[in-house]
C-alpha cells in the first residue's frame, strides 16, 4: 500500500507527481530543485545556495514522513555541469557526516526550470 507524503514546508510539485511516496518502510522522494516553498519561485542564487535550499526541502519531506537524513539509503544528484561537483559535495556532505548513503552523480544536458542541480533520495524509515 502506498502513502502520499506532502508538506507545505517543501515546494509544491511542478507536474503530475508527489513530493514523496511511502511504500512500506521505503520512502521514494521526487527530485528536488531549488524552489523556495514560501514563494514557489526558483532560486537564482549560486549553486551552493541552491544546493542548501534543496537539502532543506528534502529535510522537510523527510520530516513529514517521520524520518531524517540518517534514514537516507540512496541519493542521485543531477548536474548540468560537473564543474559544480565539488561545490555540491561540500553542501551535501554536511548532511551526512557519518555513514553516508550510496550515491550516483550524473551529468545531464538540462534540468527543469533551467536549474544547475537536482537531488532525489530513497530512504528506509524502518
Amino acid at each position: 500500500m502506498k502513502k502520499i507524503i506532502h508538506t507545505s514546508q517543501a515546494p509544491a510539485p511542478v507536474g503530475p507527481y508527489s513530493q514523496a511516496v511511502q511504500a512500506g518502510q521505503f520512502l521514494f522522494c521526487s527530485g528536488q530543485i531549488a524552489i523556495d516553498p514560501a514563494t514557489n519561485q526558483v532560486s537564482t542564487a549560486g549553486v551552493a545556495e541552491q544546493t542548501e535550499l534543496i537539502m532543506k526541502n528534502i529535510e522537510a519531506v523527510l520530516t513529514a514522513a517521520g524520518g531524517n537524513f540518517s534514514h537516507v539509503v540512496k541519493t542521485t544528484i543531477f548536474l548540468t555541469s560537473m564543474n559544480d561537483f565539488a561545490t555540491v559535495n561540500e553542501v551535501y556532505g554536511k548532511r551526512f557526516p557519518q555513514n553516508p548513503p550510496a550515491r550516483s552523480t550524473v551529468a545531464v544536458a538540462q534540468l527543469p526550470k533551467g536549474v544547475p542541480v537536482e537531488i532525489e533520495i530513497l530512504a528506509c524509515l524502518g
